[in-house]
């Protein structure tokens, strides 16, 4: 019993560490995070593959709420239970929640500035590149068949074109995947 009890608690600390390493180190919100996430806890630490952590993703996804956020807990609750739940969510909230802080303070000082204004200015390209990373990287993995490409453009139209909300999109895919045979 022991090394259960030694064995969560160890699993539990990484997803602490992890989480808290990536909240503290990423800027660009949720889907920034994602590949990240992937990285440590699929390349690095081997925690999970790469199938299991894209349908984690995409039930965070249909979650309402930071995706980020969703995918931590559902990634800690996956490994180590309620218990990584907690621990994954705080270690992902933690870092912005101190950062949103201090950048409002700085921006209620200090937001006249024009060095401030470039500075936040300069960050949204950065911050583009690293979603539009995050989104190759996991479609690279998810889309395997021709069809799951096929479906994801047309998905895709639905909503860059035809305004689709988010909810009907998942229903769609999710239902084709139900009616699809393998």
């Amino acid at each position: 019993m022991d090394v259960l009890i030694k064995r969560k608690k160890g699993i539990l600390r990484i997803l602490f560490v992890s989480f808290f390493q990536i909240g503290a180190f990423t800027w660009g919100g949720g889907y920034a995070m994602v590949p990240l996430i992937q990285r440590e806890l699929v390349q690095k630490k081997r925690l999970m593959n790469d199938e299991d952590f894209i349908n984690i993703l995409s039930i965070a996804q249909s979650f309402p709420g930071a995706i980020a956020i969703n995918t931590a807990g559902l990634v800690g609750n996956r490994l180590a239970g309620f218990p990584g739940l907690l621990v994954a969510i705080l270690g992902s909230v933690l870092p912005s929640f101190t950062v949103m802080i201090m950048a409002a303070t700085i921006l209620f000082h200090f937001g006249d500035l024009v060095l401030v204004q470039k500075f936040f200015r300069g960050a949204v390209p950065a911050i583009v590149a690293l979603i539009a990373t995050g989104i190759f990287s996991i479609a690279k993995r998810a889309l395997k068949q021709r069809f799951d490409l096929i479906l994801s453009g047309v998905l895709f139209v639905l909503v860059l074109v035809f305004d689709f909300h988010p909810f009907w999109i998942i229903l769609i895919g999710a239902l084709t995947g139900l009616v699809r045979k393998s």
